[in-house]
C-alpha cells in the first residue's frame, strides 16, 4: 500500500494538497478508500477516506501504531554541501533511504556553496522516507557554521573525516561504537583547512578515514552512514547469536 505523508493528520484528519491531488486524481480514490499515512515522527495511521478532495482530502483514522526507526541511537551527519547542487540532492535522498537521523549542512572555509534551499531538501527527504517505508522524516537544518558545530554534540561520540594525511587519521569502521549517539563531519571538495581540523581535535573530535580512496562529498557522506549502519547490524547480530 503507498504511504502517503501527512505531518498534521492526527489534528486535521486530512491530507496536505500534494498527497490529496495524488490520492484524489492520480490514484482515484473514493470516499470509503482505505490508504495509510505517515506523520514523519513514527507513527502510521490507517485511514479511511471520508470527503475526497485535490486540495485537502478528509479521513477517518481508524488505527495507528509506531513505525519507528529500526536502530535507537542518533546518527547525525554534518557535510558541507556540493558545488552543483544536484549532488547535495541526491546525497539526501539516498542518505534518507540508508537511514539517518539529523543531516545538518556546513559552511567551511573551503566551502564552493553558502547557500541552500532547505525547503527542496526537506521535499526530497520526504519522498525518499515514503519510497524506503519509513515512518520518521530526518531533520535538515539551516545551513550552519563549521565552527558551531564542531564546538557542539557534548556526549556524542565525533568523528571528522578529512583528506589531508599529513594529520593522522584512522579508520571509521575501527573507531566507530556501535549503538552509541554519533556525529560525523564531512567537509567540502576542497577538504576542511588545517585550523578547522585541528579545532575539532582539539575539542575532541576523532581523526578518521574512510578508506584508502579519495571520495566526492556526495560519496563520502554516504560511506560514512553505510558504515555506521553495517556495523550496528553486525554488532547486533552477535548480540542475538
Amino acid at each position: 500500500m503507498i504511504q502517503f505523508y501527512a505531518p498534521d493528520i492526527a489534528e486535521t484528519l486530512s491530507l496536505p494538497e500534494s498527497d490529496s491531488a495524488h490520492a484524489t486524481r492520480v490514484l482515484r480514490m473514493q470516499a470509503g478508500d482505505m490508504l495509510q499515512a505517515i506523520d514523519g515522527k513514527g507513527i502510521k495511521y490507517t485511514c479511511r477516506i471520508t470527503a475526497p478532495d485535490k486540495r485537502r482530502t478528509m479521513v477517518e483514522i481508524i488505527s495507528n501504531e509506531p513505525m519507528p526507526l529500526p536502530w535507537t541511537h542518533d546518527i547525525i551527519l554534518a557535510v558541507a554541501p556540493t558545488k552543483h547542487i544536484d549532488r547535495m540532492e541526491w546525497a539526501v535522498e539516498k542518505l534518507t533511504e540508508i537511514g539517518i537521523n539529523r543531516i545538518i549542512p556546513v559552511c567551511c572555509d573551503h566551502s564552493e556553496r553558502r547557500e541552500i534551499k532547505t525547503e527542496r531538501l526537506e521535499r526530497i527527504a520526504v519522498s525518499a522516507m515514503k519510497q524506503s517505508l519509513k515512518g520518521v522524516l530526518p531533520v535538515i537544518d539551516e545551513i550552519t557554521p563549521v565552527d558551531k558545530v564542531i564546538k557542539s554534540y557534548d556526549g556524542y561520540d565525533r568523528y571528522i573525516a578529512y583528506c589531508d594525511r599529513t594529520i593522522p587519521r584512522r579508520l571509521l569502521a575501527g573507531e566507530y561504537r556501535p549503538g552509541h549517539n554519533s556525529i560525523i563531519l564531512i567537509g567540502p571538495e576542497g577538504d576542511f583547512s588545517q585550523e578547522e581540523i585541528r579545532l575539532a581535535l582539539d575539542l575532541g573530535w576523532k581523526p578518521i578515514s574512510l578508506g584508502p580512496c579519495r571520495l566526492r562529498t556526495e560519496t563520502a557522506a554516504l560511506v560514512a552512514i553505510d558504515t555506521c549502519h553495517i556495523l550496528d547490524q553486525a554488532h547486533e547480530a552477535k548480540q542475538t547469536n
